[in-house]
């Protein structure tokens, strides 16, 4: 069909088709002032915008691929995407049931205005990927996402290997596995990642979710023109100021990201380049793993379908006589080689969801290493970013499946909570996010100024201050969530050694570094009646948060600790800094170094819970670091933590309770050596003396 022909069908079909008409003739006429059978011109809108655009391509392949098949039809299985009437037909907006694609669809169309706007896509808010999961709560974007989807999944991956029974044999090689093809432009499974695992996910393993960029510019035509599909170059300048062009895009690395994740030592390049690197390093792998493994070497082709070919020289290259499908699958192999795919047929994919990328090529490379002779080297790659910026991990990642952070914990847990907080002086649920932004933090982001907090208030109800308003920018989060008022207030007026019902443990939470440095300022720990505890650490010229550590890896900057210490040689020194002269836990040591102090005190506090548990109260308990809520009984009573024990501690006194707090606060403050280490000494003091330990060699700072 010549394209003057095309394009006089397809403004008949957008103007004439009734059953697709967004504007009725009685409408328009009440619009134009006209009567209803008044001839009225009529412009459609970016119709050259559109034109110009690769939805309107009617030569290219995607909408030509079925001219010559006999009979020339788009098939059900591809009409969703590369026709008009199969996305009509999809959506429903045919009459016919929405979800599938009932007949196969004529060639000749692309996507048009119809396809796009129409009765269905208006009310359209959610969509369902691959996996089977759905991503609800859409706006606009949804339309495109139906098509920038993907094919296939985790699940799907899964499923052909469940189905050839090899589900527990990764390297045996079976001719009823095949290779998995995501399909193209996958932006949309990028950009969502573990929310919709397009990748392949490995076992085990935790995976950003849906990228967030920034307020204005996170959806599919938040960034691209709905028309032209083109990117607005000149607003991504606004805070990449070395933008100029589509290419200047590569370029781009986020403050968040300070890791070197392909392991080449460059932490300047762009993330589109550290996609590259990670993507040849997968490559290599692949390859050493078919020689070695599979027994039949493979080579990959971009541009030619099924991508994955027998190397017949093996030679590592695609050559000319590079023809034969590859046909030595594994488990293993198409695991990595589905991920590969994936990270190659989304060109967008650094700026989509390039954290979730770097996972999957990461913990592929890693999965084909354990099989092969030679591993490829990850010593010096990294799959996640510093603490603020590890979207994949459990601190932002426990509410997906729920959903939303609930209020108690979005202030810290997601990348609106703090700014809502500072704004409103509350937070409500918030959307689960791959860590923080920079709108977290930066008030604004060309001058990138960060929000000034004048005082901060600790769980206690106490109110500190520090000099630098940006430091309590920190103390909002870093502060925990229970003090020695919440502990009395639970305790109330039970006796020291009685179990109540209504006991139970309270849990400091994590890196409650604020509460430690202002210490009985702020009464994060457990206080004793009657004791006197150290306040605010001054620490020389050091004494805010980003003095030490850098505000976006969070490292701490140890080489500034070597004028005055010059013990620290490298980061783990830091623990052999000493700068007191007793020997606080009384193991007849002056010179280690103040961390070790506190270690051994905890230790002793441990020793000392665990004695009074069994003759006390007559019930052993046991902690584990990695487990909620951390203390449970001793079943079988030798004192250590079993994977069997999972039964949650419950014969609480408050002695012991007030103990356990105590310990927990000092564990899950792994720097506070640093951040005051004699109000740390002084509680784990007292709470080994109030709970029956001996102290009598011991020091109390």
């Amino acid at each position: 069909m010549r394209r003057s022909m095309w394009l006089a069908a397809t403004l008949a079909i957008l103007l004439g088709i009734a059953s697709f008409q967004l504007v009725s003739a009685e409408g328009l006429a009440q619009e134009t002032g006209t009567d209803a059978g008044t001839d009225v011109d009529v412009e459609v809108p970016y119709l050259l915008d559109w034109m110009g655009s690769a939805h309107a391509d009617s030569e290219a392949e995607a909408f030509t691929h079925w001219n010559e098949d006999d009979p020339a039809v788009v098939p059900e299985s591809c009409a969703k995407c590369h026709s008009q009437a199969g996305y009509l037909d999809y959506l429903g907006a045919d009459g016919t049931e929405a979800g599938t694609v009932d007949n196969p669809a004529p060639t000749g169309s692309t996507v048009t205005c119809v396809t796009c706007h129409n009765e269905a896509t208006l009310h359209k808010e959610s969509v369902v990927m691959p996996s089977g999961i759905e991503v609800t709560g859409l706006g606009d974007e949804a339309r495109c996402m139906e098509c920038h989807q993907g094919r296939e999944s985790t699940i799907s991956v899964n499923a052909s290997i469940e189905e050839a029974g090899l589900t527990e044999d990764p390297d045996a090689v079976s001719e009823d596995l095949g290779f998995h093809n995501i399909h193209y432009y996958a932006a949309a499974a990028t950009k969502y990642g573990t929310l919709a695992k397009g990748g392949y996910e490995y076992d085990g393993m935790a995976y950003d979710g849906n990228f967030v960029h920034v307020e204005g510019y996170n959806t599919c035509n938040e960034c691209h023109n709905s028309h032209t599909l083109e990117l607005p170059i000149e607003e991504c300048a606004t805070c990449h100021e070395d933008v100029e062009s589509t290419e200047d895009l590569h370029d781009i690395r986020m403050e968040g990201s300070t890791v070197d994740y392909d392991g080449d030592g460059d932490i300047e390049e762009g993330i589109y380049y550290e996609l590259e690197g990670l993507r040849e390093m997968a490559n290599t792998a692949i390859q050493a793993y078919a020689d070695e493994v599979a027994g039949t070497p493979i080579v990959y082709n971009a541009d030619s379908h099924p991508y994955f070919f027998i190397d017949a020289n093996s030679d590592g290259a695609f050559d000319d006589g590079d023809t034969e499908r590859y046909n030595a699958w594994t488990p293993r192999l198409l695991k990595a080689a589905y991920n590969y795919q994936v990270a190659t047929k989304d060109p967008g994919a650094f700026a989509h969801g390039g954290k979730y990328i770097i996972e999957l090529l990461h913990d592929s490379i890693t999965d084909l290493n354990d099989a092969i002779a030679e591993p490829v080297d990850l010593s010096t790659a990294h799959r996640i970013d510093a603490g603020h910026f590890a979207g994949s991990e459990e601190a932002f990642r426990h509410w997906d499946e729920d959903g939303a952070v609930p209020g108690s914990c979005a202030k810290c847990h997601s990348a609106g909570g703090l700014p809502m907080f500072l704004e409103e002086g509350t937070v409500i649920s918030q959307e689960p996010s791959n860590g923080f932004l920079c709108t977290t933090c930066h008030n604004d982001l060309e001058e990138h100024t960060v929000y000034e907090v004048e005082e901060v208030t600790f769980p206690s109800g106490l109110t500190v201050s520090a000099e630098d308003p940006a430091n309590n920018l920190c103390l909002n989060c870093h502060q925990g969530r229970e003090s020695t008022m919440s502990v009395n207030a639970l305790i109330g007026d039970t006796g020291a050694d009685e179990q109540a019902e209504n006991l139970r443990f309270l849990n400091v939470h994590y890196f409650a570094a604020g509460a430690t440095r202002y210490g009985t300022e702020a009464k994060g720990a457990y206080e004793y009646d009657g004791m006197e505890y150290a306040g605010f650490y001054e620490h020389s010229n050091v004494n805010s948060c980003t003095d030490c550590h850098n505000e976006h890896n969070l490292e701490v900057e140890w080489e500034s600790c070597i004028e005055c210490h010059e013990e620290v040689e490298t980061a783990e020194d830091m623990q052999n800094i000493r700068y007191y002269f007793e020997d606080y836990d009384g193991d007849g040591e002056d010179e280690e170094g103040v961390a070790f102090e506190i270690a051994d005190m905890k230790d002793d506090l441990y020793a000392a819970m665990q004695a009074y548990a069994l003759d006390e109260v007559g019930t052993g308990i046991l902690y584990n670091d990695h487990a909620y809520p951390y203390f449970f009984i001793d079943a079988n009573g030798d004192g250590e933590a079993g994977e069997d024990e999972t039964e949650s501690f419950n014969a609480w006194t408050p002695r012991l309770l007030r103990a356990a707090y105590n310990y927990q606060y000092v564990s899950k403050d792994p720097g506070g050596y640093t951040h005051n280490a004699p109000y740390l000494m002084q509680v784990l003091y007292d709470s080994i003396e109030d709970v029956g330990g001996d102290v009598g060699d011991m020091m109390r700072p």
